[in-house]
């Protein structure tokens, strides 16, 4: 398998629990919490991990969160590597409303991070060595660092020959691919946000997924379909990829654990074809796992082959 890293400029302590009713202007007794770490490329590098795979994970920590962090990695035996700044680890919250079955999610922006933190995130991620053949940039970027950062670490990976992968939005994405990126995978309304063009139905899809390809922007498009699966799109052509009906728990983690099923798939020497596949399975059997719970290694592994016995 191909060294995978996995780099997260925004994590967090994902905080999760339960209350009966959510109602406003009382004191709501909630459930024990849940502690889990959280931010997307950490939950790329988890499901990695799940997935019986390997991947290091770089992110910047600081604060009492922070340690918390790196003790909650330490737990699920993550191979990690701690950037130390200034400001607190940010810490998302979740909230479980069981009369309704509704999920509430608190996303917190995190630490403003300084000029000269954000250079030395840069620049321990340029010396690692040996360098990843793929490198997972995904979630957002914290306040004071800029929106090409990513753009910044794809043009660092493409000295050293490695394929970047980029899950995000906004103009994080805009800007990466700029630089030019190995693959994107993003969902409907990015990829419309990203090519300024109101997407209706399937030949769209297609078509404004191919001009990113053409224009040097990305060599590999992965659009997330949802329940119906994924759209892939390369310079060959197209092809789509429909997901396993599956119980829903929790969408939480879905998009996170595709990622890590075409990252892993790509590393272990798959076609770009299975690497979806097995990304589209990932991203099912989180699905069916309550909470912020990413997915199971048996269950991706079981509608992996159905999805494999469909294609046949």
């Amino acid at each position: 398998m191909e060294p995978i890293l996995a780099l997260t400029m925004n994590p967090a302590i994902d905080k999760g629990t339960g209350v009966d009713n959510v109602v406003p202007e009382r004191k709501l007794r909630c459930h024990q919490p849940s502690f889990e770490p959280g931010g997307g490329g950490i939950n790329v590098a988890r499901a990695i991990t799940k997935l019986g795979g390997t991947a290091l994970i770089l992110y910047p920590a600081g604060g009492p969160p922070g340690t918390m962090l790196e003790h909650l990695l330490d737990q699920e035996g993550l191979e990690h590597r701690k950037i130390p700044i200034r400001g607190w680890t940010r810490e998302n919250l979740t909230v479980y409303e069981e009369t309704s079955g509704q999920q509430f999610r608190f996303g917190m922006p995190g630490p403003d991070m300084s000029t000269s933190e954000w250079e030395e995130c840069l620049q321990t991620f340029a010396d690692v060595r040996p360098p990843p053949a793929y490198i997972v940039v995904s979630g957002s970027l914290p306040p004071g660092v800029p929106g090409d950062f990513y753009a910044r670490v794809a043009a660092v990976a493409h000295k050293d020959g490695a394929r970047v992968i980029v899950d995000t939005s906004g103009e994080a994405l805009a800007m990466a691919v700029q630089e030019g990126v190995f693959l994107i995978k993003p969902n409907l309304r990015e990829l419309g946000h990203l090519t300024g063009v109101e997407i209706r139905g399937e030949a769209e899809q297609e078509e404004v997924a191919r001009g990113i390809i053409q224009e040097g922007r990305s060599e590999v498009v992965v659009v997330s379909l949802g329940a119906a699966g994924a759209l892939l799109v390369t310079k060959e052509g197209s092809r789509r990829f429909r997901a396993p009906t599956v119980p829903i728990k929790s969408k939480v983690g879905a998009g996170d654990s595709m990622v890590a099923g075409i990252v892993l798939g790509l590393a272990q020497g798959r076609s770009l074809a299975d690497a979806v596949r097995l990304g589209v399975a990932a991203g099912a059997a989180a699905v069916m796992t309550p909470g912020t719970e990413l997915c199971r290694r048996e269950d991706t592994e079981r509608l992996y082959e159905g999805l494999i016995s469909d294609a046949a």
